[in-house]
């Protein structure tokens, strides 16, 4: 059962952008002056696969059952450039190879670890928010400004919270049995859970975890969309819970704070999405197995540095044809803008 957020939280952002720092910080916690470096300012999202408080039956019926490792499947670097006119976002693979810093402490033993390599993904359940971002920089060479966490609760309550659904378009049948996804040809506007459903969903597509990414670039800017549309973002009232719900009360280092989430969302609710970029980090291939670390995903070197060196430089991403071809097919590089993506 999903609970109406606090009658504060609605009631306090009436005027929301329009208060004072201090009125925002009294209604919602937390850092209030969201920074806005020279260079643009970069937000690193993960999606965990904790299923902390999803009920028995939502997991019955969106095939949400197992155990979760609290590993970050889902990582996504967000660059939103210093005039708050272009936002690339940059997935991750989950099984990226990376090497963890190190000395880091794991968080289920408390033993301290040296750096070693390992999938990306598994700096978060090792060692939080803090090893996940210092794994990120380390990788990418980006400076991560603010982090955001979200889990499969906080994912279907967020979307639930956009009136009507989010829509989802295919043009050939999508039929995933471990996530049960089963999508006919056409439009279809979903809740939190068959969203959830689809996001999650790499067997439907013969595109493994790199069309599952693709599907999440399909899935946000439809999101957006509707969230423009709705106009969530002139709405104090929706804006306010969205946010909260989006954020939820975890804090972790460097964590966006739901003051700061409000702030976000002034600056870019004039960004058309046609100045919305996605694109899957360059790779080059399956590297060998790595003890420790077992099947792996190679990036590009030259690709991935010339895609960070632009984010860096706070630049649009370099096209498709100014990176080599993956020895993966369904791994190209390919930059989609937001427009592009938007359903019919």
């Amino acid at each position: 059962m999903r609970f109406p957020p606090p009658r504060w939280l609605l009631l306090a952002p009436a005027a929301l952008l329009a208060l004072a720092p201090g009125a925002l910080a009294s209604a919602f916690g937390g850092p209030v002056e969201l920074s806005a470096p020279a260079g643009g300012f970069n937000l690193l999202v993960v999606g965990t696969d904790s299923r902390a408080g999803v009920t028995a039956a939502e997991k019955e019926r969106f095939r949400l059952g197992g155990q979760g490792c609290d590993c970050s499947d889902v990582m996504m670097l967000v660059h939103v450039s210093a005039r708050h006119d272009r936002v690339s976002v940059v997935s991750l693979p989950r099984d990226s190879l990376a090497e963890l810093p190190g000395p880091h402490t794991v968080l289920r033993t408390g033993d301290v670890h040296d750096s070693h390599p390992a999938k990306i993904n598994a700096a978060h359940a090792e060692g939080g928010a803090q090893l996940t971002v210092e794994t990120v920089e380390a990788a990418t060479g980006i400076e991560v400004h603010r982090f955001l966490k979200v889990d499969f609760r906080r994912f279907m309550d967020t979307v639930d919270r956009i009136d009507g659904g989010v829509p989802i378009c295919t043009a050939k049948p999508l039929k995933d049995p471990s996530t049960g996804l089963d999508l006919a040809v056409g439009t279809r506007r979903v809740g939190g859970g068959e969203g959830l459903q689809y996001v999650r969903s790499r067997k439907a597509d013969g595109e493994m975890d790199f069309g599952r990414i693709r599907k999440q670039h399909r899935f946000i800017a439809n999101a957006l969309d509707r969230i423009r549309s709705d106009r969530i973002l002139r709405d104090p009232r929706k804006l306010a819970a969205l946010t909260a719900t989006l954020r939820g009360t975890e804090s972790a280092e460097r964590g966006i704070s739901p003051a700061e989430l409000l702030r976000l969302a002034a600056r870019l609710k004039r960004t058309d999405p046609s100045r919305f970029e996605f694109a899957t980090v360059p790779v080059r291939g399956y590297n060998p197995v790595v003890e420790g670390a077992g099947s792996t995903v190679g990036w590009d070197e030259e690709g991935a540095a010339e895609v960070f060196a632009r984010l860096r430089a706070d630049r649009p991403l370099p096209p498709a044809e100014a990176v080599a071809p993956s020895a993966i097919s369904v791994a190209r590089y390919a930059p989609a803008g937001g427009s592009s993506l938007i359903c019919p």
